[in-house]
């Protein structure tokens, strides 16, 4: 049974590089879903998609955060990565990745990590 676990600083300060790993375990990153998707969310709001890499590596990305964001996966650790890059206290939220055969609608997500932008 495939399952995630999100890791990283829960705590940067505007302008720094938020950094997230998901790490994939019970199945394989390349052959197990299709995609693997970070999406947020803020306090008091709903889901936000971020983007996606999908079992070949191609990689999609929000157009409203296109300019800050980069996804990007390592397949000998299994393991899929989020930057996005000059954080804003609006980037605080939590973080959750997550798995599926669509790039918008996911199967399974990890536990969600919670990241707090303040100075």
């Amino acid at each position: 049974q495939v399952q995630l676990q999100e890791s990283g600083p829960g705590l940067l300060k505007p302008s720094q590089t938020l950094s997230l790993t998901c790490t994939v375990s019970g199945g394989s990153i390349t052959t197990s879903y299709n995609f693997w998707t970070w999406v947020r969310q803020p306090p008091g709001k709903g889901l936000e998609w971020m983007g996606a890499i999908s079992d070949s590596g191609i990689t999609y990305v929000s157009p409203s955060l296109m300019r800050r964001t980069s996804i990007s996966w390592d397949t000998s650790k299994n393991q899929f990565t989020l930057q996005l890059s000059s954080a804003t206290p609006e980037d605080t939220a939590v973080y959750y990745c997550a798995a599926g055969n669509n790039a918008r609608k996911s199967d399974l997500r990890g536990q969600g990590i919670q990241v707090t932008v303040s100075a």
